[in-house]
């Protein structure tokens, strides 16, 4: 079976089984996508079914994701994120691989989603994000979009009760970070505080967490595009 005709028969089992126990609103970031070329999507992360929706629904669009490494010990999130040619990083381990890799699907026209968290939240709260975004940012040399989706902490106790879970995604404006030089540990807390701010902006009050300051607050490092 071609690649093509795989990630499309995927793409179209994965919406169908989506949309069982899922409502996706993602119209928005979907537009957002098509209106540009390769960005890096940032994102907050809740639950395991972000990145599946992510790829599935914006099919026929070029979209992957970086993924923890261990994923591939389940044979179904293998085949998945294979067919969506993910790209695996060892949380604790070097990245500089792992980010070489995301340049070169970047180069070969692919978004790539990221969660700059690192770890899911479950209860849908903004955590404390991780500032190896910066880095792959400035070396991709391309935009970022923040993107940001709420609804999916109460699947569980959805599926108990036979409900459906609507998604609602959310995307900004997209940026990049407007520094030229490595920045110094206390610039690049600055520079994390404003892209998490941007993701939570797109969410409800109560859920941007340790953000919700940097949410209102103007951007000092970031230029939008």
């Amino acid at each position: 079976m071609g690649f093509s005709f795989r990630r499309m028969a995927v793409s179209f089992f994965l919406r169908g089984a989506i949309n069982i126990i899922c409502r996706v609103e993602c119209r928005e970031f979907v537009q957002a996508l098509s209106r540009n070329k390769p960005l890096l999507v940032v994102f907050n992360h809740i639950n395991f079914l972000e990145v599946p929706i992510l790829v599935a629904y914006s099919y026929p669009l070029y979209v992957t994701g970086l993924v923890k490494s261990e994923t591939w010990k389940n044979p179904f999130f293998a085949f998945l994120f294979n067919t969506y040619q993910a790209v695996p990083i060892d949380r604790h381990g070097a990245f500089s691989e792992s980010f070489k890799r995301v340049r070169e699907k970047i180069e070969n026209g692919f978004h790539m989603c990221i969660a700059p968290e690192g770890t899911r939240s479950k209860d849908g709260v903004l955590g404390r994000g991780k500032p190896g975004i910066i880095q792959l940012a400035i070396e991709a040399n391309v935009p970022i979009l923040p993107v940001a989706h709420h609804g999916g902490e109460n699947i569980w106790n959805n599926l108990k009760s036979l409900k459906r879970t609507t998604f609602n995604f959310r995307a900004g404006r997209p940026f990049k970070i407007n520094f030229d030089r490595k920045p110094s540990r206390e610039e690049r807390d600055e520079i994390l505080d404003e892209i998490m701010g941007q993701m939570a902006r797109l969410l409800p009050e109560q859920m941007r967490g340790i953000y919700a300051q940097c949410a209102v607050n103007e951007s000092r490092y970031l230029e939008f595009v």
